[in-house]
């Protein structure tokens, strides 16, 4: 199981880093327009989100539109002894960040301004592979799935990827520790997968 994770994964990411730069942009435009519209993010008043990397849906227009609406953003400053995600207010993007684990931009350590897990009304989830369930298969480390179960309940948990990486069903790869996502936003739909207030 542990080696067809590890293809699936492999060729995912093959795929998506074969995209051209014009069609990430292209594409993360009409992602990040959705989310702007989701019920959801209007409610939201501290949001943690992901900073792309490797050809990841953009999410750098979101950051600055959100801080200009007023929002609370917090980037992962990532805790690679304990595997933890420590969630940090940005004040200033992208001056605030440098590159940090695993070469993704994060905090400058004169920057660091954690908030509270069970503070966070929404969470803009990375990944590699989806399935329609809401189901995820991350990068390995396990970050977000150590994450995800300390938010507060009816915090909303958003996946943002390409529809090259949603696939029919993950279930027969997973593991219980594997948290899944409310929903997930593509360039062509909007997947809802939990009952969400």
């Amino acid at each position: 199981m542990l080696a067809e994770k590890q293809i699936l994964r492999q060729q995912v990411l093959a795929a998506r880093c074969q995209m051209a730069p014009a069609e990430v942009a292209e594409k993360s435009k009409r992602i990040i327009e959705r989310l702007l519209e989701l019920p959801q993010y209007t409610k939201a008043n501290t949001i943690l989100t992901y900073v792309d990397f490797r050809n990841e849906v953009l999410t750098g227009h979101f950051i600055t539109q959100a801080l200009q609406a007023g929002k609370r953003i917090t980037v992962p400053l990532v805790n690679r002894s304990e595997k933890l995600i420590i969630p940090c207010a940005v004040e200033n993007f992208p001056g605030d960040l440098v590159p940090g684990t695993y070469g993704i931009k994060e905090p400058a350590p004169d920057k660091v301004r954690p908030v509270p897990v069970e503070e966070i009304d929404q969470v803009i989830v990375p990944g590699v592979v989806f399935d329609e369930k809401g189901q995820r298969l991350g990068y390995g480390g396990g970050y977000y799935d150590r994450l995800l179960p300390r938010l507060r309940q009816g915090a909303s948990k958003v996946a943002l990827a390409f529809e090259l990486q949603v696939c029919r069903d993950l279930t027969p790869l997973l593991d219980h520790h594997d948290q899944p996502v409310d929903m997930i936003i593509t360039e062509d739909r909007i997947i809802k997968v939990a009952q969400m207030v």
